[in-house]
């Protein structure tokens, strides 16, 4: 009786857990902007938007990066340096039109622009 009541749990907790709802964003094209390298990145650097979460995940030690969002208009709303491969996540409090800029320890630089909508 233990068995089947303990098969039943775990079939009911695995059917919610698939049932929950999980949002990857609305991904952002990169493009290059400065290439001093041979090798282009852009496919490493995997940012994505989610209502005003803005997420840049890294597939590749890439080294320490700059990451930088600015304004249409380019003003600096956030900021920060990390390691890859890592990911980094940026609230950005009002609407509008962005453009992340991402810097490589070599100098490449890699934009990309998005908007974020209520």
């Amino acid at each position: 009786m233990l068995c089947f009541i303990l098969s039943g749990a775990l079939c009911f907790a695995s059917g919610e857990a698939g049932m929950e709802m999980k949002e990857d964003g609305t991904p952002i094209e990169v493009k290059e902007k400065t290439f001093h390298s041979e090798s282009d990145k852009s496919a490493s650097i995997n940012p994505s938007i989610d209502g005003h979460v803005l997420t840049i995940l890294f597939t590749e030690d890439l080294g320490e990066v700059y990451a930088e969002v600015t304004s249409n208009t380019s003003i600096v709303v956030d900021a920060t340096i990390t390691i890859t491969p890592n990911g980094i996540l940026f609230y950005i409090p009002n609407t509008g039109e962005y453009i992340i800029n991402i810097t490589l320890p070599n100098g490449d630089e890699y934009i990309g622009e998005f908007e974020v909508t209520d």
